[in-house]
């Protein structure tokens, strides 16, 4: 699983799945939201690498048993600690204890965020506004405030925001998602403009129609609209994004991925999905 693979078609290698050159072993990788969805598939994909992992998320018994199949995959250390990205304190606990561990940060996925409600505007609710723009705004700016000086020494290190096609394409009963999301990605293009010349890089992975628990959680537990949305469709799977995350925090020093967008095959924007029948 945390294995990534290229083909070369060059005389003697036709065929052959060589691996990718990992620059990523003994490194310090810093996931938030890793209990469960893109986080949690993320950690394992880093741990098959051999790199250190520091995971936050509110349910610590999940995030337990993500650690315990990280270090079964071949992460150095897979350390966790309770994180709640919407609580100043809670991030500013969690960056402090980052650093009584590790010292040092060389890779951040800012993942925590979600989801909660498909209301028209005229029939929103503030709770879920402000839910949203808490997690998938705010919390990225927390993060990155109170962790940045982890990273900011070491040349070569690198944030990957977490967005959604949703930040750039808006579409009905997603007003304050799809502002949350359009955020998230300005907020990753002023940071990659602040921190030009330290030799950190920024970028942001945006991925369509996933199917993890972001839907359940979205339409408050109804497992049956839940399973509609993905009705028809094989969608994004958890491992896809991850792939796609580890991907691009394993670039050369020298390489930026600025923006990678990643859609299902049959979704060619939020509001056209071809569905089988």
């Amino acid at each position: 699983m945390g294995n990534i693979c290229f083909r070369l078609a060059n005389k003697g290698t036709i065929g052959k799945a060589l691996p990718m050159t990992n620059r990523l072993a003994g490194k310090w990788v810093l996931i938030t939201g890793a209990s469960s969805g893109f986080g949690a598939e993320t950690a394992r994909q880093f741990a098959g690498l051999g790199v250190n992992l520091l995971l936050g998320a509110r349910r610590e018994d999940r995030l337990a048993e993500v650690a315990d199949e990280c270090s079964e995959l071949g992460a150095v250390s897979a350390n966790i600690h309770h994180l709640d990205v919407v609580n100043t304190q809670s991030v500013n606990a969690f960056a402090d204890w980052a650093r009584s561990v590790a010292g040092r940060v060389d890779v951040l996925v800012n993942n925590a965020g979600g989801a909660h409600g498909v209301d028209r505007v005229e029939d929103g609710k503030d709770s879920d506004w402000e839910t949203m723009f808490q997690s998938n705004a705010l919390g990225i700016l927390r993060v990155a405030r109170s962790i940045l000086p982890l990273m900011k020494p070491y040349s070569g290190g690198v944030i990957l925001n977490i967005g959604s096609i949703a930040g750039r394409v808006a579409y009905e009963g997603g007003s304050a998602y799809c502002a949350s999301k359009a955020a998230e990605l300005s907020i990753t293009k002023a940071l990659r403009l602040e921190l030009n010349g330290t030799g950190l890089r920024v970028g942001s992975i945006d991925p369509g129609m996933a199917e993890t628990e972001f839907s359940i959680v979205r339409l408050k537990g109804d497992k049956e609209k839940a399973d509609a949305v993905y009705a028809g469709v094989e969608p994004l799977a958890a491992e896809d994004v991850a792939e796609a995350i580890v991907w691009a925090a394993n670039r050369p020093p020298h390489v930026c991925i600025d923006e990678i967008l990643m859609m299902c095959t049959a979704q060619a924007a939020p509001y056209k999905v071809s569905r089988e029948a």
